[in-house]
């Protein structure tokens, strides 16, 4: 009696030992599911599309505030011989020079960047610079006085019409979502600062800032000596990582204003 009774408490724990298998595979593969859904979930913002249709029609206005001045070239330090805004005209006569194609020709297809530098497609491919891929170009900056420099979200007067830092479209429905899903950085000497418009969530671990009509050392993007020239290297994306960089955004029509305002030390501005 007593061996049978071993006998089948060794039955039960073959037959428990069985089941805990069982569960483990099943949480296993659950698990594995999940992971499956999360991964999905993750690339759902990039266009699925197999037709190349991107991000088109850019209207580019650039516009500095007091005691700040850019161009497309270096001017030298001799200030009136700089711009107070560049356009469009002047952006594509640097496409030109570099055998770009114009803003007008120019299309956006997804890609990433957690520098604002270097630039992949979804696959992780590298991606060229004005390739239909991202927008890059160059433009140069000298201010009277040492100063940072900020985008500003104030709304002031240059050269006689309205500047303010804004991506703005006149689409409607789902994809005026562009405004959300776009990108801007801005290269000094090696590093970049990023600006993420209507800035939401963090994405392809990309540290960003949104524009603010208040100046703090969080919105420096660069530093300008007295009368020294610098060149900053602009380039433009959509950000594949962003949920909103989906099918519903392309073909979409932008107009990207930037103000770039100067402060001293103590974030003051330059009036």
């Amino acid at each position: 009696m007593e061996e049978k009774t071993v006998l089948e408490l060794q039955q039960e724990l073959v037959k428990l030992k069985k089941a805990q298998a069982r569960i483990k595979r099943k949480f296993t593969f659950l698990l594995s599911v999940i992971a499956m859904l999360v991964l999905i979930t993750a690339t759902l913002a990039w266009f699925t599309l197999s037709n190349f249709a991107s991000v088109n029609d850019i209207t580019l206005k650039i516009s500095t505030a007091p005691e700040l001045y850019l161009d497309i070239e270096n001017r030298g330090t001799d200030v009136t011989q700089w711009k107070k805004t560049l356009t469009n005209d002047m952006i594509n006569t640097y496409l030109t020079s570099v055998n770009a194609k114009k803003l007008e020709d120019q299309l956006l297809d997804p890609v990433t960047s957690s520098n604002g530098i270097s630039m992949a497609n979804r696959s992780g491919a590298t991606r060229q610079a004005n390739e239909d891929s991202f927008l890059e170009f160059k433009v140069w900056f000298i201010s009277t006085a040492d100063m940072w420099v900020h985008l500003s979200g104030q709304n002031v007067q240059v050269d006689g019409h309205d500047a303010t830092t804004a991506v703005s479209t006149t689409e409607t429905g789902a994809k005026a979502d562009v405004v959300r899903a776009i990108r801007l950085s801005y290269e000094d000497s090696g590093s970049a600062a990023i600006w993420e418009p209507n800035k939401g969530g963090a994405v392809a671990g990309q540290s960003t800032f949104d524009v603010s009509s208040t100046f703090s050392n969080d919105t420096r993007i660069f530093h300008l000596d007295k009368l020294t020239p610098k060149q900053l290297t602009f380039r433009i994306w959509l950000e594949g990582e962003d949920p909103e960089c989906d099918n519903d955004v392309q073909d979409a029509q932008m107009t990207v204003q930037m103000l770039f305002g100067g402060t001293d030390e103590n974030n003051a501005s330059f009036d």
